[in-house]
């Protein structure tokens, strides 16, 4: 079974790194530059430490009760954790213990939550800003004017260092039109914030519109590990 799953899991990767490279091409841009962030959902620590020999570097998970165990489960291995969901500041301390990147920072209460979890946790995180691109508030998000407020704050803040912006395309809606408003809203807070170059843009579905717009990171879930799964430890 361990075999099938890791053939299963080779093909996929190979098809999702086809595409990154032909969107690449087609964008005049170098695939070298987009970093492949497998969101691990629903899917077990095995098929984390199988991605891991594979080569894949950066996962994802959006549920805490989800992630710190299966972090711990894959202590060890030379991966970068990155927490994409929406975050509560009561589940914070828990994110900030194993997360590397937290891509959905959207409001002032959850950056000095972050800072202070950090600091008890003795580490540094690294934040994106989650913008938010439609009008939907469940699915998390800064409205776009309050982006550089909160860059900033994140910026000032002593364990919290911000790597740049995150986004979702609006349900329905034109991905390349709204990745490509995210990347305006990008190259603004990069003005004040130079280091701040991550884009993190497009998943399965919309990778390809989210390169042609310059997007830095693309977070693939579905087309990497298949549909989705009831979680196994």
């Amino acid at each position: 079974m361990t075999e099938a799953r890791r053939d299963e899991l080779a093909a996929n990767l190979a098809e999702v790194r086809k595409r990154i490279e032909a969107a690449c091409t087609a964008a005049g841009r170098d695939a070298d530059e987009i970093t492949l962030v497998a969101v691990t959902k629903t899917f077990p620590a095995s098929d984390v430490r199988l991605l891991s020999e594979l080569g894949v570097a950066d996962v994802a998970e959006n549920r805490d009760q989800d992630a710190a165990p299966k972090a711990a489960a894959c202590e060890g291995l030379p991966l970068t954790w990155h927490f994409v969901g929406q975050l509560q500041t009561n589940k914070v301390r828990s994110v900030a213990s194993y997360a590397d990147v937290v891509h959905s920072v959207d409001r002032s209460k959850l950056v000095t939550a972050l800072d202070r979890a950090a600091g008890r946790a003795g580490r540094r995180l690294r934040c994106l800003v989650q913008v938010s691109l439609d009008e939907r508030e469940d699915r998390g998000g800064a409205a776009p004017d309050a982006v550089l407020t909160l860059a900033d704050e994140i910026a000032a803040a002593e364990c919290l260092e911000l790597d740049g912006v995150m986004a979702v395309a609006p349900l329905g809606g034109d991905p390349a039109e709204a990745f490509a408003r995210l990347a305006r809203i990008a190259a603004r807070v990069g003005e004040s914030h130079p280091a701040a170059r991550v884009i993190s843009a497009g998943m399965s579905g919309d990778l390809e519109p989210a390169i042609a717009c310059g997007a830095t990171h693309v977070r693939v879930g579905t087309a990497l590990l298949g549909g989705r799964r009831a979680i196994v430890r």
